[in-house]
């Protein structure tokens, strides 16, 4: 998940009734899948150890001041030493599947180097646990989380990381072949360009529409290599990706904001999904794709996939700003909204209309949800946000809206829900907690909360629906 920069926005009461939705009024049907997501550098901790190199986040962490509170996740969760721990919270709720991430710096810490023994062994004991309690894993295996090293020879700017990932990816899954049944290459490349590289709120703090065009082309290109990579040698697996995609919606009927809503629209959800899906960028921006495209590039990021991973929030509400990158930035929210966390607008119904594009844009393809979740703030005390009634009525409303989505035809196969432990949330430090598990920073002890118990009661009456 990401906080996005937004324009302050007043306070809308929510129209529907914050109160614990019923785990008993959903029916997603047979075969369908939930889960919990992390992503290894949100979780893991243990930094500078067992030979662990450093990534873009630790260096954005540790200069200037990007992150708030100070904060950097050197520790994070510490996952690392606790994960037998977190792995028992997965399946004391119930849950079957767990999608992480791997850091490419722990597996492949030096330019030109070989594999850590030492981090390989950390996500084998991971597997080890997730296998022993009957957990299905998913693997991402790009989180945003940069080796350092490639950063100094440009990242994603360089057009060499997308060989790079690829080549990661091949031997990754050399490794680890038939443990892990689903294979996720990136996580929301939409977010990691603009976000990272044309605003500089994330690493690698990298401004201007030239870094956001060419990293955004690079990481696309990248993934088209790991999929062919893992095509190849995974013929049984489940491969594909997972893209941030929300609706986009100008911030007035203005023109301006019209079209910058327009162009944010092409480049969040279009130039991701069109070239995967289409081999093609959209008409709106190819023009500014053109200088990093060679012959061949399309088609390379033109590639089958098994499943579409989408992360759904909340709209983008878009405006003109000649200040940032392609005269785009966030705007404040033009309607009321039902639902608003962290001054930036949460609309559940969205769910729908965003699965709903893709399922009609995209030829039906087989979708789940890997991210969608809710934010609270740390105040500071002890057990913070144990009673989430806020996040009981966003998920529970949101999952509405999908099960509509899947009874009006779109191909939606499961429901991750970000995320399993509160964690270090980017730019955002560890003040908005997003866990169903609260985590004291200061003492690692992990406290369910009480939609912890609501999802364990969600999945365990659609289980035993399944099974009717």
């Amino acid at each position: 998940m990401r906080i996005l920069a937004a324009a302050p926005l007043p306070f809308v009461p929510a129209e529907w009734p914050v109160t614990q939705p019923s785990p008993a009024s959903y029916n997603f049907g047979p075969d369908f899948t939930f889960g919990f997501s992390t992503s290894a550098y949100q979780i893991e901790g243990a930094v500078r150890e067992e030979g662990r190199s450093p990534g873009i986040w630790d260096v954005f962490c540790h200069t200037g001041h990007h992150i708030k509170n100070g904060n950097n996740a050197d520790v994070a969760c510490d996952h690392y030493h606790r994960m037998p721990e977190d792995v028992a919270l997965v399946a004391g709720a119930g849950v079957k599947n767990y999608r992480f991430s791997v850091s490419w710096s722990r597996l492949y810490p030096e330019l030109n180097g070989g594999p850590n023994a030492k981090g390989f062994a950390f996500y084998d004991r991971l597997l080890d646990e997730l296998h022993r309690s009957d957990i299905t894993p998913w693997l991402c295996l790009y989180h945003w989380d940069l080796p350092q090293y490639l950063q100094d020879q440009g990242g994603w700017t360089n057009r060499d990381t997308s060989y790079r990932l690829a080549e990661f990816s091949d031997r990754v899954s050399r490794y680890f072949g038939g443990r892990i049944p689903n294979w996720m290459v990136l996580n929301e490349a939409a977010v990691h360009s603009y976000i990272g590289h044309g605003l500089g709120f994330h690493a690698p703090g990298l401004t201007g529409k030239d870094n956001w065009v060419s990293s955004l082309h690079h990481l696309n290109l990248g993934q088209g290599l790991s999929i062919q990579a893992l095509r190849g040698n995974l013929p049984h697996a489940r491969i594909g990706t997972v893209a941030s995609v929300e609706p986009v919606v100008p911030s007035t009927q203005n023109k301006d904001d019209v079209q910058a809503a327009a162009v944010l629209d092409a480049m969040w959800n279009g130039a991701v999904l069109d070239p995967l899906f289409m081999g093609k960028y959209p008409e709106l921006v190819a023009d500014d794709f053109a200088p990093y495209c060679k012959p061949g590039d399309l088609a390379n990021c033109h590639q089958k996939i098994d499943l579409l991973g989408i992360n759904y929030y909340n709209r983008l509400n878009i405006h003109h700003d000649p200040k940032y990158a392609m005269d785009v930035f966030f705007g404040p929210q033009g309607e009321p909204v039902k639902y608003k966390a962290l001054d930036v607008p949460m609309s559940p119904d969205g769910m729908y209309e965003t699965v709903m594009h893709v399922h009609n844009t995209y030829d039906g393809p087989e979708i789940f949800i890997s991210e969608n979740g809710f934010a609270t703030v740390d105040d500071g005390k002890p057990g913070s946000g144990l009673e989430d009634d806020g996040r009981l009525a966003y998920l529970g409303a949101n999952l509405q809206f999908l099960q509509k989505a899947k009874e009006a035809g779109a191909n939606v196969s499961g429901y991750f829900v970000w995320s399993l432990i509160d964690n270090f949330e980017w730019d955002s430090g560890m003040k908005y907690r997003f866990g169903l598990v609260n985590v004291d920073f200061t003492t690692q002890q992990r406290t369910p909360k009480q939609s912890y118990y609501w999802y364990g009661s969600l999945v365990r009456e659609q289980t035993d629906l399944q099974k009717a």
